[in-house]
C-alpha cells in the first residue's frame, strides 16, 4: 500500500502573508492561487494551502519539517534576522533556545496567525536507533 499525505490546508487570517512568511523562511516559492487557495509546496511534494476561510475563529496548529543541518543554519539565520522570537519547546518554556532532542537540533516560532511552526534536524525517536 502506498499512501502519501499529498496537501493540507492552513487557516489564515491574510492566506497571502502568511504564505509569503513561511515560504520566505523555508527559501520556498509561493504558487500561484488555485480557487481559495495559496500554495507552498515542500520539497516533498506535500502542499500547504493557505486558506482565510470565512473569517471564523481558528485554532492554531503545528506545523513540523524535517531539515539537513545546513538547512536548519539557514532558516534558522532567518528567523534571528527577523527578530522573530523562538523557543526550543512546543509550550514555549525555554525562549532563546533550540533544542538538541534525538542528537539532531530542533526550533519552534511561530506564525502570524499563532501556528506553531518548528524545524528539525532529526526525526523523533531517531535518538533510539
Amino acid at each position: 500500500m502506498t499512501i502519501e499525505l499529498n496537501h493540507t490546508i492552513v487557516h489564515a487570517t491574510d492566506k497571502k502573508a502568511s504564505a509569503q512568511f513561511l515560504a520566505d523562511l523555508l527559501g520556498l516559492e509561493v504558487g500561484d492561487q488555485y480557487g481559495p487557495f495559496i500554495p507552498v509546496t515542500i520539497p516533498n511534494g506535500v502542499t500547504l494551502d493557505f486558506y482565510e476561510g470565512d473569517g471564523q475563529p481558528f485554532v492554531p496548529q503545528h506545523y513540523a519539517f524535517l531539515v539537513s543541518e545546513d538547512e536548519f543554519d539557514t532558516i534558522f539565520g532567518r528567523i534571528e534576522e527577523r527578530g522573530l522570537s523562538y523557543w526550543a519547546d512546543p509550550y514555549h518554556r525555554r525562549p532563546g533556545e533550540i533544542n538538541t532532542n534525538d542528537g539532531g537540533r530542533g526550533v519552534y516560532w511561530e506564525d502570524p496567525d499563532g501556528h506553531n511552526l518548528e524545524i528539525i534536524t532529526r526525526p523523533y525517536g531517531a535518538g533510539d536507533e
